[in-house]
């Protein structure tokens, strides 16, 4: 029997991390968090298949198990309020930018219910910044197979509800989120608002099924094809001001931009769309820290800068890193004032959130 995940995890497991623990210098925003809202779930249970999510389609039957067992170790964490301020407390997170489990994203759905269940995701999550604003922000669920939808939910959650962003996965069932979406990324340009998107299994995982690969390899690599749409179909060029971050440090799209300029520089097919080479729209991303390694993230600072990282920490996934301020604390090759952009000082910009020293 393997040893399962338990909420909350390594936050349990380790007690408050020592940067927690110790003076809070910096201001510490997670912007990688998960809320789930079961009655969501009620609404299409008639019509929406879970299993045909590449998440559990390609997964053995080890993995369901595990999955299984861990969905109920960490309902209360992704339900209770309580319990994720308690957890935040200990991970010394002062801020999170709440947004749907991606289970929820449910791009299958026809139009109308995709938009009455966006709607019933943003209200609850209304609900737990209104309660708690001084904690919270949040990030709007829309229903991304309709295009019109998804920009008119997301405005009434910006400027209605107060949103702060938006979450979107990497492919809306199986269809890429750069193609034929302009009128939602001509949306999001124009509130000016942060996109964070988020992985759920890769559409092809034929060959992912065992160790969990569908997650450990197929998340970052959905992210990494994703992202590589959005450059070489010239969205990041048509809108300039998006400000879109990348969930588990990008995938591998930071491991190989030069492969992507050369490829640019010598084939035609590369360059039908995108004007200038890759790596000067890649240079326009953000990435969260959940890359589980500090020379990961040296590798992404020195590749795009300490003012395109934000701390993440997959809250409360078993995938997830639970001690941000120690992470980044103990990155002996930062500066201080490169720790306290991370840490909170870059999220509070995309964000809109005024920062404030914590004690």
């Amino acid at each position: 029997m393997p040893v399962l995940f338990t909420c909350p995890g390594p936050v349990a497991r380790g007690g408050e991390s020592r940067a927690a623990k110790g003076r809070r210098r910096h201001l510490c925003i997670d912007v990688h968090c998960h809320v789930h809202y079961p009655p969501a779930d009620e609404m299409v249970k008639d019509v929406f298949r879970r299993e045909d999510e590449p998440a559990v389609r390609f997964t053995n039957e080890l993995s369901h198990a595990t999955n299984k067992q861990q969905a109920e170790n960490v309902l209360v964490c992704l339900t209770s309020v309580e319990q994720r301020l308690r957890d935040m407390d200990k991970m010394g997170v002062d801020v999170q930018a709440i947004s749907c489990s991606p289970f929820q994203f449910m791009y299958s759905l026809d139009q109308e219910l995709g938009r009455k269940t966006a709607r019933a995701i943003n209200e609850n999550l209304a609900a737990i910044v209104q309660k708690h604003p001084d904690r919270f922000v949040a990030l709007a669920d829309v229903p991304l197979q309709a295009p019109d939808a998804a920009a008119e939910e997301l405005e009434y959650c910006v400027k209605r509800l107060g949103f702060r962003g938006v979450e979107i996965g990497t492919n809306v069932a199986g269809r890429e989120i750069s193609r034929g979406r302009d009128v939602f990324w001509a949306k999001v340009q124009a509130l000016d608002v942060m996109v964070f998107m988020h992985p759920n299994g890769f559409t092809g995982g034929e060959r992912l099924s065992d160790h969990y690969f569908i997650n450990i390899i197929g998340n970052p690599l959905d992210s990494t094809v994703a992202i590589a749409h959005l450059v070489f179909d010239g969205i990041l060029e048509k809108f300039p001001k998006l400000k879109i971050v990348s969930a588990h440090g990008g995938g591998y799209v930071s491991h190989y931009p030069a492969r992507m300029d050369h490829a640019w520089r010598a084939r035609v097919d590369p360059r039908t769309v995108l004007k200038r080479k890759p790596r000067q729209s890649l240079a326009k991303l953000y990435f969260d820290t959940i890359v589980f390694d500090r020379e990961q993230l040296r590798h992404l600072v020195n590749l795009w800068g300490a003012d395109h990282i934000v701390v993440g920490t997959d809250y409360p996934y078993d995938m997830g890193w639970y001690d941000p301020r120690g992470f980044v604390d103990g990155c002996t090759f930062l500066k201080d004032a490169d720790k306290a952009r991370i840490m909170g000082l870059n999220a509070a910009r995309l964000l809109k959130i005024k920062p404030r020293r914590t004690t």
